[in-house]
């Protein structure tokens, strides 16, 4: 079953109106620019309006991982957070599960926890049929690709389907993330790597059997996935070598060349 799309707008401020009288001082209005397949460009925050089937599926992958997550305290005297509905969880609570998740965790634990996650999502038996059902083919990589796009869309945002190659041979396997939604408002080159890149590159690799490599882009906060093409080793992958965001990650590390939470 596709997800429901979701609108995407971003807010712009228009240039002053013209005022009616000298004695009126000019007003700036607000704008707000919708589109159902375009993010804000870098620089500017995409505005999400999620629908119920959205929050439910962030309730429930963020309920998974509180399992793993440190405990949050209500400000003030008093105990713990109260458990939310599963409808009642948003994108940025979401995310804020996942960076409790890091904290204390080894970059191996990180992706560990999540591995568990994705797997406690699944019926018993479930990465075997998967493997009966789509071998790694050109037809099962391009199929899979093609689901990608609606059923992550509440995850990373707009995508679309594009034409790579693998293995000297182009076929429509990749998706083109235009601005990870994860990524954006995380801001934490640590958290794409560990609590997404990776774990879902070893997630279709080693549990269903279809390889797939992801390449986020920093500069841009796009994200290529090709379906059918083994990732290659961390030490070897463009991203170990990638710095923290030190304007936008609340837990970053402004001083080191590299992200600390993709070496420890």
């Amino acid at each position: 079953m596709a997800l429901m799309p979701v609108e995407l707008c971003y807010a712009t401020v228009a240039s002053p109106v013209a005022a009616p009288s000298a004695r009126r001082a000019p007003r700036r209005r607000a704008v707000v620019r919708c589109a159902a397949s375009a993010p804000a460009p870098m620089g500017e925050k995409t505005e999400y309006r999620d629908g119920p089937l959205e929050r439910a599926f962030m309730g429930l992958f963020a309920r998974k991982m509180e399992k793993f997550a440190g405990r949050k305290k209500k400000p003030g005297p008093g105990g713990e957070e109260e458990k939310k509905a599963v409808w009642e969880w948003d994108y940025e609570s979401f995310v804020d599960v996942s960076r409790r998740v890091m904290v204390g965790r080894s970059r191996a634990q990180q992706q560990e926890a999540v591995r568990e996650v994705l797997l406690s999502m699944l019926p018993p038996g479930a990465p075997e049929q998967f493997k009966k059902l789509f071998p790694p083919t050109r037809w099962a990589c391009e199929f899979n690709a093609a689901l990608t796009v609606p059923f992550f869309h509440w995850l990373v945002g707009p995508s679309e389907v594009i034409e790579v190659e693998v293995d000297g041979v182009k076929q429509r396997s990749g998706v083109l993330i235009k601005k990870c939604r994860y990524l954006e408002n995380s801001g934490c080159v640590g958290m794409c790597v560990n609590m997404c890149k990776i774990p879902t590159q070893s997630f279709f690799t080693d549990e269903f059997g279809l390889p797939l490599t992801m390449n986020p882009n920093f500069e841009d906060m796009s994200c290529e996935m090709i379906y059918g093409q083994v990732p290659p080793p961390l030490e070897e992958d463009p991203v170990s070598k990638q710095p923290c965001y030190p304007s936008l990650c609340s837990i970053s590390t402004p001083s080191a060349a590299i992200c600390p939470k993709i070496q420890n």
